[in-house]
């Protein structure tokens, strides 16, 4: 499988190129020249199949003239561990519970992926990879667990001082061994920055082999489309339109999503929800895209002002505004109005993390003004991350599941940085 950059069709790589080097080096976020397309027969019977099984049937199309039937059942096996189940919240309205694994948040399958896939590209090299990880919260504890006691890797984690909340910061700040976390004085956006331009600096790549594990990441992004081919098979098999509603940040989730689409998956619509970081939904209603300085909210995973995956929507429609538009529907909510929805719908017995609330709010808003629809929206973190905005919003108290109550004892580990990148490449460049 061959992969293009985003900024220049002509620059190609392969697999193990696009995921060791994270980033092109135009800047580019890597794609695939062509996206197979799963037989309408074989998508019929995945309502009968695993998880496991689907997951196999998919990364087999995308991987199979890189990885063997071996590599490949390996991968999957590795990544999925846990389910992702479809549970029902009224009716036509659906929540794809993605909190299950390691560390109760979407992206431990696309960490779990990136880092057995990172282990089997480099499993001949004795080189050093240094994994370099901007996080506004769930990617940090997600790349950091999946990645922690990897041979040959080493995980530096970017986090914005103050703008994560404690149980997520404990998840990755208190492990030790080949995770190390930056305490950055800034806001996401600096951490994200400040990353990209290592990858771009040519005396540290001469002197360090970096990576990055973020959603940039082929290998971190890719294999968030198999929970939509599995929750797609779970929907009751009517004559009823399919809404996919995901809570966005750096837009990788939803990108994913529309890969799934692109590979045949019959979803008709796509809604990306987000907090009042606005800048895509604002596009999508007729606004220039325009990078904003990202602004502090209760969903403070998708407090992103500058999303690196948008460069990946355009790519996934050949550029097509007008056909992205149509396809994808933007809404954003306050944090009075994510607060109102959690106490809403806390009331017929679901509770909704922060994030989730927000996909919530946008599927309903959505079906409202169409019918004929039966949707799903992504809880991508168990409420229990974002301990003090629910209990407070909710007026209980939440006992936290046990893999989460033990992070909290856990000793903080960081070192503090400002948000130059002068003192970033210093510290990279002090490494052995």
């Amino acid at each position: 499988m061959k992969f293009y950059s985003t900024n220049n069709s002509e620059h190609q790589v392969n697999l193990a190129e696009a995921v060791i080097k994270g980033l092109a080096p135009d800047q580019g976020l890597y794609m695939p020249i062509e996206i197979p397309v799963l037989p309408k027969e074989l998508l019929d019977k995945f309502p009968e199949m695993t998880f496991q099984e689907i997951g196999f049937e998919v990364i087999g199309a995308l991987f199979a003239s890189t990885l063997s039937p071996e590599q490949i059942r390996e991968l999957v096996d590795h990544t999925l561990t846990f389910d992702a189940p479809l549970v029902k919240v009224e009716e036509d309205v659906y929540s794809l519970e993605l909190f299950h694994g390691p560390t109760l948040a979407f992206k431990d399958f696309g960490a779990r992926f990136c880092s057995k896939l990172m282990s089997m590209l480099m499993e001949k090299s004795d080189q050093k990879v240094r994994v370099l990880v901007a996080t506004s919260g769930d990617t940090g504890s997600a790349v950091a667990n999946g990645f922690l006691g990897v041979d040959g890797v080493e995980v530096i984690i970017l986090f914005p001082k103050g703008k994560v909340s404690e149980l997520q910061e404990k998840q990755f700040t208190t492990l030790g061994q080949n995770i190390t976390a930056l305490e950055v004085d800034g806001v996401f956006d600096d951490c994200q920055k400040m990353v990209k331009e290592a990858f771009l600096d040519a005396e540290l790549n001469e002197k360090l082999l970096l990576t990055s594990a973020n959603s940039i990441n082929v290998a971190r992004w890719i294999p968030q489309c198999l929970y939509y081919f599995y929750a797609f098979s779970r929907l009751p098999q009517n004559d009823k339109k399919v809404a996919f509603a995901v809570p966005s940040g750096n837009f990788g989730n939803i990108a994913a999503g529309i890969l799934a689409q692109r590979m045949g998956l019959p979803i008709d619509q796509f809604i990306a929800a987000t907090n009042v970081n606005k800048v895509v939904p604002d596009y999508l209603n007729g606004a220039d895209f325009q990078a904003m300085s990202s602004i502090a909210t209760l969903s403070n995973s998708m407090d992103v002002g500058n999303p690196s995956n948008f460069p990946r929507l355009l790519a996934l429609y050949g550029g097509d505004e007008h056909a992205l538009k149509d396809n994808v529907k933007g809404y954003f909510y306050t944090d009075e109005e994510t607060v109102e929805v959690m106490r809403q719908v806390y009331g017929t017995g679901y509770t909704l993390d922060p994030h989730g609330a927000v996909g919530y709010r946008g599927l309903k808003d959505f079906m409202e003004e169409n019918s004929k629809f039966q949707g799903v929206f992504l809880e991508t973190a168990h409420p229990g991350k974002f301990r003090g905005t629910v209990e407070k919003a909710l007026d209980l108290t939440l006992t936290l599941p046990e893999r989460l109550a033990a992070f909290m004892d856990g000793k903080k580990m960081v070192e503090s940085m400002g948000n130059d990148f002068a003192e970033f490449k210093n510290f990279l460049k002090s490494l052995n």
